[in-house]
């Protein structure tokens, strides 16, 4: 009998050693539902995540876009500014050219007019001369 109550106790002890106490049982209730939480809030944070993610690559492509509208509109002025710019300088050139022409054209009056002065200074000296010699030769004989 002694040896049937031992082989209970040692029965009982084993039982009572492989079960959860009521306690141990409710902490891996908590740790499960805690994780249950954790692994939720997880989700959620990594669904917001994303969502930031994608609103902040739309925002991105948006100011590409904007930067890339920005960018024609300025190259689109300095290319007018541009033509502007050399459509002055041919009016210029063409003021210039026409300055030249004018300055040309008196420098060939005056050079007309000097010519015609020289023609007229020889012939007054030829005459003088002429004279001179006519006169000169009259007097001799």
């Amino acid at each position: 009998m002694s040896a049937m109550a031992e082989v209970i106790d040692e029965s009982i002890r084993n039982m009572t050693s492989n079960m959860v106490t009521k306690a141990d049982q409710e902490k891996q209730v908590d740790f499960a539902q805690l994780k249950s939480e954790l692994q939720l809030t997880e989700k959620n944070d990594l669904a917001m995540l994303k969502a930031e993610n994608d609103r902040l690559v739309t925002d991105i492509e948006k100011l590409k876009q904007r930067l890339r509208e920005e960018i024609t509109r300025t190259q689109a002025g300095v290319r007018l500014d541009l033509n502007l710019e050399k459509g002055r300088m041919r009016e210029q050139s063409s003021g210039q050219e026409l300055k030249i022409k004018e300055v040309d054209t008196r420098i060939e009056q005056e050079i007309a007019a000097l010519r015609t002065q020289i023609q007229s200074s020889k012939a007054t000296t030829l005459q003088y001369l002429v004279g001179f010699v006519l006169d000169y030769g009259l007097q001799g004989v």
